[in-house]
């Protein structure tokens, strides 16, 4: 479990910088602004690009894919479902909703759990792919959709993805790694060099918007934030066990992974997301929050029960 803990420390200590840059006054919401919008638009498309170049593609094709396509489905229609009953929103802000339900941290805290829980970092491609290429442009579409002042015609909304950096840099990268082509130094290098600021800026931002925002809970419906946080800590979980158990049959390591996988907390790149659109930031700050902290006791009892 020491690579559990690392990964959650090293997020830990970065969004802890962010609020401590809150505190002295060295950044303030204007710079966590700047950061989710650097984020966004340059760093995490260099990101895709240089991720997905050196990722194996083929792992898509797997029955991690169908497991993790299946747990987030059910649990992000559970959510829309809720939400229509219990608190209603618009398009957009459902979307964030079932973003921080169902989207699960893959990258920086999915590979270490991966690597050293796991024993296999490749296990999580599936899902990172999934979300990268499939889950994250139609949860663009749907987000540009909301927030537009008038219904968009057919053509225009099936174009949005090509127009969407973070779509536009997971297709050059998913071409590069099916074409075998490596970009030259020149190019290389400096992508490689923005790529690294994703991650950071991303923390940072979430840290300083913990320190200067409402206080966690406080910024969003208790009872909202409460189920999205069952959703993604107990729920997605289940599904995907019993996904993988009884629709595929899958027993032992496998079994363990899928599940291990879907209890990973929400992503942070949706605390992003709403900061972008300016839909339900509160909202998916506080369910980042909730479901890393819930998230250490869930994998580790699944893996305790289901370790082999």
């Amino acid at each position: 479990m020491g690579g559990v803990l690392a990964g959650f420390a090293t997020i830990i200590a970065l969004i802890a910088l962010g609020a401590l840059l809150a505190q002295l006054r060295v950044l303030d919401l204007d710079a966590q602004r700047v950061l989710s919008r650097l984020a966004f638009y340059v760093a995490s498309p260099a990101l895709m690009v240089v991720t997905l170049a050196g990722a194996d593609v083929h792992q898509v094709l797997s029955a991690n894919l169908v497991v993790s396509a299946s747990a987030f489905a059910a649990t992000a229609t559970a959510y829309v479902l809720l939400s229509r009953l219990l608190f209603p929103h618009d398009l957009a802000r459902t979307t964030i909703g079932a973003l921080s339900a169902a989207y699960v941290n893959a990258g920086n805290l999915g590979l270490p759990i991966a690597a050293y829980v796991l024993g296999d970092a490749a296990l999580v491609a599936p899902t990172w792919l999934l979300q990268l290429l499939v889950l994250q442009p139609l949860a663009l579409v749907a987000l540009d959709v909301g927030v537009a002042d008038r219904r968009p015609a057919l053509g225009a909304v099936l174009l949005r993805p090509l127009m969407t950096p973070l779509t536009v840099g997971s297709l050059l990268g998913l071409g590069l790694s099916l074409s075998g082509l490596q970009l030259p130094a020149l190019v290389a290098d400096p992508l490689q060099l923005v790529a690294g600021m994703a991650v950071p800026a991303m923390l940072i931002a979430y840290g300083i918007s913990l320190r200067l925002g409402p206080r966690p809970g406080s910024g969003a419906a208790v009872t909202e934030l409460a189920t999205i946080t069952a959703l993604k800590v107990v729920v997605m979980p289940l599904v995907a066990y019993a996904a993988g158990r009884f629709a595929l049959g899958m027993q032992g390591a496998p079994l363990l992974a899928v599940t291990v996988l879907a209890a990973l907390p929400t992503a942070q790149n949706i605390f992003v997301h709403a900061s972008r659109y300016e839909r339900g930031v509160a909202l998916s700050r506080d369910a980042i929050f909730t479901t890393t902290a819930l998230s250490v006791p869930a994998i580790t009892a699944v893996a305790g029960l289901l370790a082999v």
